[in-house]
């Protein structure tokens, strides 16, 4: 199978330098360089579409602006881009959502991929009237899934839970097609639901050694239900014509991180009670020392930013190498986004996809169904 590439919407705002936010970490003040209008998002969406991205994951938080609303607006900019939408279940009832998911597929042609987030901390989840506990929403979305699941494929849904309860919940319409289930989490309650209940199982970019030790158990567990995942991974990425360039990239955002932010939020993302967010921390343990942790695998990111936190960094060749040492462990989807996203996407764009595209393992999506690729926004020309 092809790979399949996806960009990201910064719905928190762009920059030249790494925006902070989530987990804890509120947004850095370049995040107001380039505000998240529906005007500059809607580029960065055209961009991706003319590329060759499939889709484009907008984040879920207080810190950003609401997926489902944002990416309605620009879906209307768009033809073929999907949106992998951040969702939380547990906000609004499984039933809604799944009428939602329906409406927004007749809406946008079926472009509605569903990114399942099953919770920030708790501190924000209680900030919106959620006052469960890790596992208890774990334990909620399991069966959010469950009765969503169930009304697209048409049935009527009774469900005395322990976390929720419906009763003659039914669709009158159905979604067309039934968009797929992304979902991430790296503790043993969330890599069952993963197993239960997801297409695909999403990882933030780990070295490749411990993705493929998670990529093994969730298989392993997947196989108890008779299921087969596909897997994904989360990763930003800085690729130019030579790896000199790419690392002086990277030294540049490094150069950009003041002390003090990083210090304040890596206290705020210690207290993060997400097992991938620590994950995360333990690859960099809060130093500007040692961030290669894997050929071209820099933990940069996360000194400032919650979340993935971890950058593929070279040349066009390097990047598309180390893309490829993922796919062997299975990876089929890649999840991607750099600073400033716009130039970024252009970069790995014209960069790396062309390499893939020789090697046999990637065709614009434009060329596999046949149709025409749009001409593209000149780089230089996208700079706004």
């Amino acid at each position: 199978m092809p790979l399949t590439f996806h960009w990201f919407l910064p719905t928190n705002g762009d920059s030249r330098h790494v925006v902070g936010g989530g987990h804890g970490a509120a947004v850095t003040a370049a995040g107001r360089d380039r505000p998240p209008t529906v005007g500059y998002l809607g580029q960065i969406a055209r961009a991706a579409e003319q590329l060759g991205f499939v889709g484009a994951l907008t984040p879920t938080g207080a810190w950003c602006e609401d997926a489902w609303l944002t990416t309605a607006m620009i879906s209307q900019h768009t033809e073929r881009l999907k949106f992998l939408v951040a969702f939380r279940p547990g906000f609004v009832s499984p039933t809604l959502a799944a009428q939602m998911a329906s409406t927004y597929q007749r809406h946008t042609g079926g472009r509605l991929l569903l990114n399942i987030v099953t919770g920030g901390e708790s501190a924000e989840q209680r900030a919106y009237g959620d006052f469960l506990d890790k596992d208890a929403r774990y334990e909620r979305t399991g069966e959010f899934l469950h009765v969503v699941r169930q009304l697209w494929d048409g049935k009527t849904v009774d469900l005395a839970g322990e976390r929720l309860s419906v009763e003659g919940a039914r669709l009158t319409r159905l979604p067309e097609p039934v968009p797929e289930v992304y979902f991430g989490g790296s503790s043993p309650a969330a890599l069952e639901v993963a197993a239960r209940h997801v297409d695909v199982y999403l990882t933030w970019g780990e070295p490749p050694a411990q993705v493929a030790r998670k990529i093994a158990r969730v298989r392993e567990l997947a196989a108890a239900h008779g299921r087969t995942p596909r897997f994904g991974i989360r990763l930003h990425v800085i690729n130019r014509d030579t790896s000199e360039e790419a690392w002086a990239e990277a030294r540049r955002l490094l150069d950009g991180f003041d002390p003090a932010t990083v210090a304040a939020v890596q206290e705020g993302l210690g207290r993060s009670e997400s097992e991938g967010q620590r994950r995360m921390l333990a690859l960099h343990g809060g130093s500007r020392d040692g961030l290669e942790i894997h050929p071209n695998l820099w933990a940069g990111i996360g000194l400032v930013r919650g979340g993935a936190g971890t950058a593929l960094v070279g040349g066009h060749e390097e990047v598309a190498e180390r893309i490829l040492e993922y796919h062997a462990l299975g990876i089929e989807e890649f999840v991607l986004s750099g600073y400033p996203h716009l130039e970024a996407a252009y970069w790995f764009g014209e960069g790396v996809l062309p390499v893939l595209e020789r090697r046999g393992l990637w065709r614009h999506p434009a060329r596999r169904t046949g149709e025409p690729v749009t001409a593209q926004v000149p780089f230089a020309a996208a700079r706004p």
